[in-house]
C-alpha cells in the first residue's frame, strides 16, 4: 500500500512558476516510478511527465516538455514537478501517481493522490 500526498498548488499569474510536491508512504518508493497527471474541468485526465525509479529517466508531453521537469529524492521519498512559464491552459488538478514502471496511460499506475488544484490567471 502506498499513499501520495500533494503540496504546492495554488493560483499564479501567467508567465509564473510554481513548484509541486508528492510525498509517498509505504513500501518500496525508490523502486517504483512516478507520473503526474492533471485533468481540467470538463476534460479527461492527461499524462503530463513521469520519472524512473532511480530518476535516470524522464518522459513529458509534448504540452509541457521544456517548461516542466519533475524530479525526485528517494531519501526523502518525494517526487517534485516544477512548472515554469505557465500558461491559463494549465490550469487543472494535478496528481501524483506510482507504477510498477513508467508508463503514459492512468491505467498503468496503481496508487493515486488526492490531487493539487493549480491556477492560472491570464
Amino acid at each position: 500500500q502506498v499513499q501520495l500526498v500533494e503540496s504546492g498548488g495554488g493560483l499564479v499569474q501567467a508567465g509564473g512558476s510554481l513548484r509541486l510536491s508528492c510525498a509517498a508512504s509505504g513500501r518500496a518508493f525508490g523502486s517504483r516510478a512516478m507520473g503526474w497527471f492533471r485533468q481540467a474541468p470538463g476534460k479527461e485526465r492527461e499524462f503530463v511527465t513521469a520519472i524512473s525509479a532511480t530518476g535516470a529517466n524522464t518522459y513529458s508531453a509534448d504540452s509541457v516538455k521544456d517548461r516542466f521537469t519533475i524530479s525526485r529524492d528517494n531519501r526523502k521519498d518525494t517526487v517534485y514537478l516544477q512548472m515554469n512559464s505557465l500558461k491559463p491552459e494549465d490550469t487543472a488538478v494535478y496528481y501524483c501517481a506510482v507504477s510498477t514502471w513508467v508508463g503514459f496511460a492512468k491505467n498503468e499506475y496503481d496508487y493515486w493522490g488526492q490531487g493539487t488544484q493549480v491556477t492560472v490567471s491570464s
